[in-house]
């Protein structure tokens, strides 16, 4: 039984060996991961020519964990078009892997968008392990060799041939450690990075000796090593250049001359120089050792004499642009709590004391039943300037937040008719309609639900945008706001039309600010007509006038802004029923035709059919549309609030049957219904009593419904010409109610009604200065801002984080366009022998802004290179030579002259490509290719190493 024993506990303490551990579970999930990202599939085929520039890459990722320690598996490809398979390119069983090819081809040296990677070892697919997300970097060496090896088994056990990099060190160190594995072949690929550049190997020749004595070749002659330099210059000082953006003259804006050019164009440029750094890649693709000599000594590397020029431009980082900070500043007004009472002061229009006393008094005598003066001097027009008057006057002892000389110059901006004399004919010029050029921006403000381009609204817009920025900002946009509201009041006042807007009634494609002023121009002009009737009236019966005149209860003028009567007539007696005078044998006068309809006669005698003269509809804002139908919704569905909502809606069919009934006398509804709405009056051919054909009429169907509104409605309207009809549209109460919407406005709520219309502004500039440079692609980014401005600003609701990213896009075009306004400039064209190479130089300074890096045709002795030739000089000369002083001596001047200044700087960044194709590890194996980057700056010395050898024998 012990035995027994023994032998159970024994069982129970077995360890089973065959159980995975953690690293080969690590290496199974490497070759899980390349097999479904099917790398173990061989690929052919050899890159064209700067296919690495303007090729596709491709990238995918996995997540994948070594014990509890995370890594990111990459693949990255550049993407091929697919080609048909005819069986040409199928790789032969020892062919060299496709990386191992991309080592030694010279289509694609110093690619200038690409991966690292790419650059360093000129490889189109390879993967790359990396420490995940808030992992500690892979520095100890152990560790590094681990995974090293696990690559390596990775790779043998799934047959992979693309190369397989880890990433180790610091990720800002980007140093990579890997292995690329084909049938019988292997490339290892290794890095070397320094802070400093060794003395010894500061130029080719020590390079050199470090390839050579890496690959270990003993074959006599040595294979050739073939050779590819650049080098790179940076040109940072533009000093000895013009800069093109001319600064606005703001003094000049401050001192009153300030006309419809500064006030109606948005600022737009940079304030600094938007392009920081130009790079010179100067290149030797194609060497030999012995061609060149590059020792510690003496060089041949000459830029001048460098076959191939390619230049970069590096735009500076976030300039300050003149139009992006006008919007940006303005959109911040829109989330502003502030009132104009607040900003303002409260206290500001009305004084304590007397003042108050002359208010209370003020209304006292207008609510008096006789008046000693004129009511008209006591209106509500006098008693605003009356207010206006102690405003300025409050403003001359407190300083006012915007300068008087602006005010004035904006006010005269935005009203030009005021500068003419104002009289009674003069106005009606006033509200002409604005002359729109005929282009392709002719819509845009309906696209964007703005208003037209140099419309009040619009220029409304542009003076508040410039207030805000440049004189005071909240404050004043509070002042010019209240002294606008000030001005459209003293025009409704005085019968003067508001300018620059279009006729009619308002116009809901705007946006609801410039309805607004439209409305009140319709009411102007309702007000304007009538009076112009009563004066022509007056002329024609001066007896009525001169009795009306001594009446003792109001004034005649005071019936147009009377709060209690809103019809025309004097009397609101007596208007069912002429007078005496106006029956002609029994027969009632027709009064308010205005033409024969179609020549139809009345169904009940033979007299003409007239059209009647009828009052307008009343014209309605959106917001007022929106009101009107939300208290109809609130009705119900009702049958009382369906008759309710159906008599709210029929008072304009009510005042034209009554203006119907007083052009047509004796007409019944059915003569209405035949002009009004032909489609209800069914004809239709009968046969009378006496046999005869005949054509006949019968009200539709719609019309015979018990209790139909249009049938109640004749029978309760009245016979009353349109003259003298209570008003459809109150111009008074609707002119009242315009004037208080707008002085009840917020600056914020002000920022954004009067947004579409800047937004549509710096469009519209955008577009300008575009045109100006000929950019097409700015130009197809501008229609892509116009269609995403429209969905952003349709909303009722604005949502400001789309806005405000809507808004860095502008920034960013006028980055762009200044950006090439800026090298055209510098690259302009001065000898006369030159000007042939305009065209050249045009085609070079686009390709600049939208290509990575752009060739040199000519090198330095293109027209381009030239002109880069000419920049480094002049920036070599102002950092070398000191200022020439005109008390220095004539030795001291020559001295000067005799200094020798080098055309170009030491370059910034030095790079050797070394590539041979030399049998390792013995001189009998298969000659693989070898190659090593070399990188040489001021602060980093690297070396990018992939060494091949031959592991059929090893």
């Amino acid at each position: 039984m012990a035995a027994d024993n023994d032998l159970e506990s024994e069982v129970f303490e077995i360890t089973d060996f065959t159980t995975a551990s953690e690293w080969e579970r690590f290496v199974s999930r490497v070759e899980e991961v390349l097999s479904d990202w099917k790398l173990t599939e061989s690929s052919v085929g050899k890159p064209e020519k700067g296919e690495y520039t303007s090729g596709t890459w491709g990238e995918e990722s996995k997540d994948i964990s070594f014990a509890d320690f995370k890594f990111f598996i990459t693949h990255f490809f550049l993407k091929q078009e697919s080609k048909k398979d005819d069986g040409k390119d199928k790789p032969e069983e020892d062919a060299l892997p496709s990386a191992m090819q991309d080592l030694l081809c010279m289509n694609n040296d110093f690619p200038p968008r690409a991966h690292c990677l790419v650059r360093w070892y000129g490889i189109r697919e390879f993967v790359v392990i990396s420490p995940g997300a808030n992992c500690e970097a892979i520095i100890s060496e152990s560790k590094c060799n681990l995974l090293l090896s696990s690559v390596s088994i990775s790779l043998a056990n799934s047959g992979c041939q693309v190369p397989v990099f880890v990433q180790m060190q610091q990720k800002w160190r980007r140093i990579y450690a890997g292995e690329c594995q084909g049938p019988g072949v292997r490339t290892d690929f290794e890095m070397v990075h320094l802070r400093k550049v060794p003395s010894q190997y500061n130029h080719l020749s020590g390079l050199l000796d470090i390839f050579k004595s890496k690959i270990g070749c003993n074959l006599l002659p040595l294979p050739p090593v073939g050779i590819a330099i650049r080098f790179t210059y940076i040109l940072q000082d533009w000093a000895q250049h013009s800069w093109p953006q001319q600064p606005p003259d703001f003094d000049a804006l401050l001192g009153g001359e300030v006309g419809g050019v500064e006030f109606g164009n948005l600022p737009f440029g940079a304030c600094e120089e938007p392009i920081s750094e130009l790079h010179l890649a100067t290149t030797w693709p194609h060497l030999t050792e012995g061609i060149v000599v590059d020792n510690d000594v003496y060089s041949d590397l000459d830029p001048l004499q460098a076959p191939h020029w390619s230049v970069r431009v590096r735009a500076a980082e976030n300039p300050q642009c003149l139009l992006g900070d006008f919007l940006m500043e303005f959109f911040k007004l829109c989330c502003r709590k502030e009132s104009m009472e607040d900003v303002l002061g409260r206290g500001l229009t009305e004084e304590d004391g007397k003042e108050s006393n002359d208010l209370s008094s003020a209304l006292s005598k207008l609510t008096e039943p006789a008046a000693p003066v004129p009511i008209a001097k006591l209106s509500v027009s006098s008693m605003v300037h009356s207010a206006r008057k102690r405003i300025r006057r409050r403003r001359h002892i407190d300083e006012s937040p915007l300068n008087n000389d602006v005010l004035n110059s904006i006010l005269l901006y935005l009203f030009p008719d005021a500068a003419v004399e104002k009289d009674k004919t003069a106005p009606s010029s006033s509200s002409r309609t604005v002359e729109k050029d005929k282009s392709s921006d002719d819509n845009l403000f309906l696209q964007l639900k703005s208003a037209p381009a140099d419309s009040l609204t619009h220029r409304l817009a542009l003076c508040l945008c410039l207030v805000n920025y440049n004189h005071g900002g909240l404050p004043a946009v509070a002042h010019l706001w209240q002294e606008f509201v000030l001005e459209l009041r003293y025009r409704w006042e005085n019968n003067y039309l508001v300018y620059g807007l279009d006729g009619g009634p308002p116009d809901l494609r705007c946006c609801l600010l410039h309805q607004k002023f439209q409305m009140l121009n319709c009411c102007i002009e309702r007000k304007r007509a009538r009076d112009e009737a009563r004066k022509e009236k007056d002329h024609k019966h001066p007896e009525s006038s001169s009795a009306r005149e001594v009446s003792p209860g109001k004034s005649w003028e005071s019936w147009s802004d009377s709060d209690e009567e809103f019809f025309e007539c004097l009397s609101d007696q007596g208007e069912t029923e002429p007078p005496e005078g106006g029956k002609e044998g029994g027969r009632v006068k027709a009064e308010g035709r205005l033409h024969p309809y179609n020549n139809m006669t009345l169904l009940n005698s033979a007299e003409l059919l007239y059209v009647p003269v009828t009052q307008e509809p009343a014209p309605m804002t959106e917001d007022q549309l929106e009101e009107q139908s939300e208290v109809l919704a609130k009705l119900g569905t009702s049958a009382e609030g369906t008759h309710l909502r159906a008599r709210m809606q029929s008072a304009c069919l009510l005042s034209d049957m009554e203006s119907f009934k007083a052009a047509n006398p004796g007409c019944v509804l059915e003569d209405f219904v035949r002009w009004y709405s032909p489609r209800d009056y069914v004809e239709e051919m009968a046969v009378d009593e006496t046999g005869n054909t005949v054509l006949r009429g019968e009200l539709s169907a719609r019309m015979k419904i018990p209790g139909n509104m249009w049938v109640e409605a004749w029978e309760t309207s009245r016979v009353t010409p349109a003259r003298r009809q209570r008003r459809l549209f109150d111009d008074t109460k609707e002119a009242e109610k315009v004037l208080h919407y707008l002085a009840l406005q917020k600056p914020a709520d002000l920022a954004r009604l009067l947004l579409p219309c800047l937004l549509h502004a710096a469009l519209q500039k955008l577009k300008q200065e575009e045109s100006i440079e000929n950019m097409p692609s700015v130009r197809r980014s501008i229609q892509q801002a116009a269609t995403q401005a429209s969905k952003l600003l349709h909303p009722p609701s604005y949502d400001y984080n789309k806005l405000e990213d809507f808004i860095n896009q502008l920034v960013a075009m006028e980055t762009v366009i200044t950006q090439a306004r800026s090298l055209k400039t510098k690259f302009t064209v001065i000898e006369e022998d030159e000007k042939d190479s305009t065209t050249e130089l045009e085609r070079f300074v686009s390709s600049l802004l939208e290509e990575p890096e752009v060739v040199v045709v000519g090198g330095g002795q293109g027209a381009a290179g030239r002109i880069i030739h000419r920049l480094f000089i002049n920036a070599q000369r102002a950092a070398l030579l000191p200022p020439v002083d005109d008390d220095f001596g004539g030795e001291g001047k020559q001295s000067l002259g005799s200094r020798k200044v080098p055309d170009f700087p030491p370059p910034a960044g030095r790079e050797v490509l070394l590539r041979s194709c030399v049998p390792r590890p013995a001189p009998y194996s298969k000659a693989l290719p070898q190659r090593l980057f070399c990188v040489m700056m001021k602060d980093e010395f690297r070396l990018a190493g992939a060494f091949s050898s031959d592991t059929a024998f090893f």
